[in-house]
């Protein structure tokens, strides 16, 4: 994947390995405490917030190279349409960092190279 250095794929790749042991990508995505957590206490409902659990060291790499992606004409119109969209301004990056887990699962599923698709225009 583009924009992920030495040391963070390192990383990447010591927790992940194969990609085996994650059934689904929002599996990954919960190991690396980028899946969202619902707070509730009894019958109170708070609502959707970042998860503090995982893997804190995997959790920083995808952020680190969501960060470093920023760059790319892509994931800036990602991160601003979730501006838009009304999220606070360290969503977009939450966001992006579980997209890159997603497509980081499908790499490993396929047993694929990234593939870079063009952004749509319209």
């Amino acid at each position: 994947m583009p924009r992920i250095g030495v040391r963070t794929g390192a990383r990447i790749l010591i927790d992940v390995g194969d990609g085996s042991g994650f059934p689904s990508a929002a599996h990954l995505a919960s190991y690396a405490g980028l899946a969202p957590a619902t707070r509730s206490s009894g019958s109170s409902i708070r609502g959707e917030q970042p998860s503090r659990r995982g893997n804190k060291q995997f959790k920083r790499a995808f952020f680190l190279s969501a960060f470093a992606t920023l760059s790319d004409l892509g994931s800036r119109a990602y991160s601003g349409r979730k501006l838009a969209q009304g999220k606070h301004h360290t969503q977009p990056l939450l966001c992006l960092a579980r997209r890159r887990a997603d497509v980081l699962f499908a790499m490993l599923r396929g047993g694929t190279c990234y593939d870079p698709q063009p952004a749509p225009t319209g």
